[in-house]
């Protein structure tokens, strides 16, 4: 399952530009002109991360992620801005920034820092679980050579454990990662995932009733 990217650059010619490097590398890229149709994507799709623009029409792109944080939305950001002077740059990190490059953006340092983020959230890009392994960029489910058949919500429920490092992930946190605001999500559909991983990890997963679940890791 390849890393979804929104895209929000009001340059058509450098949002199209962007979009194809990076559809080029493999990455799933959602673009947009203005930080309102962002605002709703974010909420239609999860996201692995954002590359924002910051002088947008509207509004700026640090508003718009301080929104997007204010609402418990912690995909990693990276900021694309021709802005040189430390205030705005203050003012990015303030707002939960992950990243900034200045503009005009060098694409192969902005994979670097693509794929530096992305390693960031869980630090290896392969972890061991057991006779199993756990792709973190495709995000599959080894044993040995051989994929193991997960369906996509449960994969993305152990990435979650993952980057969670045994410790306890509320369910209301999995359903905002697991399912986009027009998707239904109840705990029976959560449980049917907890159910999946089960299969492979019968007695890691702990279920803390009432309040989520945790994964031992070792």
């Amino acid at each position: 399952m390849s890393i979804k990217i929104l895209l929000l650059e009001d340059d058509i010619l450098f949002n199209e530009t962007l979009q194809d490097f990076l559809e080029e590398e493999g990455y799933d890229v959602k673009s947009v002109l203005d930080p309102y149709s962002a605002l709703d994507l974010s909420y239609e799709h999860n996201f692995d991360l954002y590359l924002f623009d910051v002088n947008l029409p509207y509004e700026t792109g640090f508003e718009l992620l301080e929104k997007l944080r204010q609402s418990s939305d912690h995909t990693p950001c990276i900021f694309l801005t021709s802005r040189e002077d430390k205030a705005s740059l203050k003012e990015g990190f303030e707002k939960g920034a992950d990243d900034y490059l200045q503009k005009p953006v060098d694409l192969d340092e902005l994979l670097l820092r693509i794929q530096a983020i992305l390693r960031r959230q869980v630090r290896q890009e392969i972890v061991q679980l057991g006779v199993y392994h756990f792709d973190i960029l495709s995000k599959t489910l080894y044993e040995g050579e051989q994929s193991v058949s997960l369906s996509i919500k449960a994969s993305e429920l152990l990435f979650l454990f993952l980057e969670a490092k045994g410790n306890l992930v509320q369910s209301t946190h999995i359903k905002e990662r697991l399912w986009s605001a027009s998707e239904e999500a109840s705990d029976g559909a959560l449980r049917v995932y907890i159910t999946q991983l089960k299969k492979y990890f019968p007695t890691q997963i702990e279920n803390i009733r009432g309040v989520g679940y945790k994964m031992a890791l070792k």
